[in-house]
């Protein structure tokens, strides 16, 4: 399996032969790994630690995989893999309606584990390599290019970032506000209208002028549609 360096997974669960089972068999694979004994301690380390995957057992004493995750998704970007001794419906679904990206019962195979944490790295973090393809559109993240059919793209910086994080985000409806705050940052003191001029010249560029390409959704943001 190809591996993508510089992932950082953080493992969770309150039986320590498995957190040391998870912690060697991840290191071994080129991981980046942190560990935890319970959510509250785990919450604490993602600030810091900032993971691309969290494996959280579900069944921990005091905070449980449940809260942690719910937390987790709240505070960091994050793909959450939860694991049970139980492998009841209920439980799956309740995970997954606390924003869990994927749910695995113990006993688990380790192969198994690794092909559904780089199938979440794939999904969620697509340039960690560096390249990464949509439809016509091609990122390299290495060189700041962005290409359409083969043809790279003249791009400003910010326009550079604002493509890019819109088409990471294909087939999402992103606020203004939301895109203030990826692209500019949170402490971005314009007007939120600078969106709408970048939007313009992106169209031009991409040659969207009937904007089939990135739709506007009067009243919620924008939204980029890719065949």
């Amino acid at each position: 399996m190809n591996q993508i360096k510089g992932i950082r997974i953080l493992a969770v669960d309150d039986e320590p032969n498995i957190l040391q089972f998870l912690e060697l068999g991840l290191i071994n694979e080129g991981f980046e790994v942190q560990t935890a004994p319970d959510g509250m301690t785990a919450i604490n380390l993602a600030k810091s630690f900032k993971p691309h995957v969290a494996i959280l057992d579900v069944m921990m004493p005091g905070m449980d995989g449940f809260e942690a995750c719910k937390l987790l998704k709240k505070t960091e970007n994050v793909a959450v893999i939860m694991l049970t001794a139980r492998d009841e419906v209920d439980d799956r679904v309740k995970g997954l309606l606390l924003g869990a990206d994927d749910y695995m019962a113990k006993p688990f195979s380790f192969e198994e584990l690794l092909a559904r944490i780089h199938a979440r790295v794939r999904n969620q973090f697509p340039l960690l390599s560096g390249q990464a393809v949509f439809g016509p559109i091609s990122i390299d993240d290495r060189r700041k290019e962005i290409s359409l059919s083969g043809r790279v793209l003249e791009l400003s910086p910010t326009e550079y970032e604002l493509l890019k994080y819109m088409v990471i985000n294909h087939g999402i409806v992103l606020s203004k506000a939301l895109i203030l705050d990826k692209v500019w940052g949170y402490d971005f003191g314009g007007d939120e209208n600078i969106v709408e001029v970048y939007i313009r010249s992106l169209r031009e560029k991409l040659g969207d002028k009937e904007h089939q390409l990135i739709r506007t959704l009067r009243g919620a943001g924008y939204r980029i549609d890719l065949p």
